[in-house]
């Protein structure tokens, strides 16, 4: 994320990373379901108001870092090495986010976000959100029109395949057999079928 330049900026910033930083801490202490907005803005020492001026809801807060996974997908397509193919740009920077998720640091953070529907299905929106912010860059990338089907339908099963790489007891050959399917299409992959 980028730094805020401005006094106010910087202020907004500090109080929405302490905000997340207290409900991260409190959900991971308590369990998500016994904390509250409430428990949250007093442990961060600011007003529920001011809360929902920087989160829309209470699994917001854990998912604090919204744009910065959006602009690392949009990297990944318009930042690939040369002779690098959109399909084979997101398997690698999927592959990168499993990488870091297997940071034993992050095991606490996940096995919360697994055992909790509400956040388990809220990640899964988040994701999915990016939807139109990643089509609109691979059909940038490759001339065709800003609505093309073919980009959006690219950029959907390329967010969606993230759920199959997580639970896959192999997640590198999961996402890089989902991804040869992207790449070259299903008669390439199973001719005949």
């Amino acid at each position: 994320m980028t730094e805020p330049t401005g006094r106010r900026e910087r202020k907004k910033a500090q109080t929405r990373k302490s905000l997340a930083d207290a409900a991260l801490e409190l959900f991971l202490d308590r369990g998500y379901d016994q904390v509250s907005v409430k428990d949250v803005a007093e442990a961060a020492d600011v007003s529920v108001t001011t809360l929902f001026k920087h989160f829309p809801g209470k699994e917001a807060l854990v998912f604090d870092e919204e744009d910065d996974i959006e602009a690392a997908l949009v990297a990944a397509v318009r930042e690939r090495a040369p002779g690098q193919s959109v399909p084979q740009a997101l398997c690698a920077h999927l592959l990168r986010t499993q990488d870091l998720a297997k940071d034993p640091g992050w095991a606490p953070f996940l096995r919360m976000v697994e055992e909790t529907p509400a956040l388990r299905d809220y990640s899964h929106r988040m994701w999915m959100r990016h939807e139109t912010a990643l089509a609109r860059a691979i059909a940038e990338e490759t001339g065709a029109p800003e609505d093309d089907a073919a980009c959006a339908a690219l950029a959907r099963f390329a967010l969606e395949t993230r759920g199959l790489v997580q639970h896959h007891a192999d997640p590198r050959r999961a996402a890089e057999a989902a991804f040869a399917l992207l790449e070259h299409g299903w008669a390439a992959t199973h001719p005949g079928a």
